[in-house]
């Protein structure tokens, strides 16, 4: 399986995925910068933390222009994976590839440490390796990490099992502590908390790996031969 890692100006959590996915997963996996227009050749697409364009305007705002970003839109229609984290949930949600928005923390504070989360879903092709309602720990780092939807935005994701992680308590003001959520065919995943960070337990916690892992999985399944 292969994996796109794209690569914004002020990306800076790119090597972490790369790592994850090259390091731990033995899965190739290539950067892929910002003016590239296809991503055809490539069979996920994550998209990493940081600050893209120095998080000018809103944190997202200017990425979701990037011409790679018409790419991933493409990739993520003909059902893709894409996974976009911290940085990369923020340009997702700019795009327009995912409902709602980011605001500042509450507090105004920017959060970084080891958070715990739970798996609200495991029907997914991101969560399939863990099991209904585990709890993870997973790093968060972020300034802008206090997710907010309408109230009938937020019953859509409810009951229809978009909502994929909640952190266990009011950590920054997300709306009903959320920390990821899926889109309405199930193949786009935007989450603030970093499973890349938390894929050996050298780092703190190996409990990120699992989600790569159910990536390549569901990757597996669904390209198997039969003959």
């Amino acid at each position: 399986m292969k994996f796109a890692v794209i690569v914004f100006p002020g990306s800076n959590c790119d090597k972490d995925m790369y790592y994850a996915v090259k390091n731990e997963l033995g899965e190739e996996a290539e950067y892929v910068f910002h003016d590239e227009t296809s991503l055809d050749r490539f069979d996920a697409v994550l998209l990493p933390g940081g600050f893209s364009y120095g998080d000018y305007l809103r944190s997202g705002a200017i990425a979701q222009f990037s011409p790679v970003m018409e790419a991933v839109k493409k990739a993520a229609a003909a059902g893709k994976p894409v996974l976009g984290v911290c940085n990369g949930f923020q340009v997702l949600l700019e795009a327009g590839l995912l409902p709602g928005a980011m605001r500042r923390n509450k507090g105004l504070k920017f959060i970084c440490k080891p958070v715990t989360l739970r798996t609200e879903e495991n029907a997914t092709m991101f969560t399939s390796e863990y099991k209904q309602g585990e709890m993870i720990t997973v790093p968060v780092a972020h300034g802008d990490g206090n997710y907010y939807c309408s109230d009938e935005d937020y019953r859509i994701l409810k009951e229809n099992g978009r909502i994929v992680f909640t952190y266990t308590d009011d950590l920054n003001g997300s709306k009903a502590n959320i920390a990821g959520i899926l889109n309405e065919s199930g193949n786009v995943l935007g989450m603030m908390p970093h499973p890349e960070r938390a894929v050996d337990t050298l780092l703190g916690s190996a409990d990120g790996l699992p989600l790569f892992r159910s990536i390549v999985a569901n990757w597996r399944e669904t390209h198997a031969v039969h003959r």
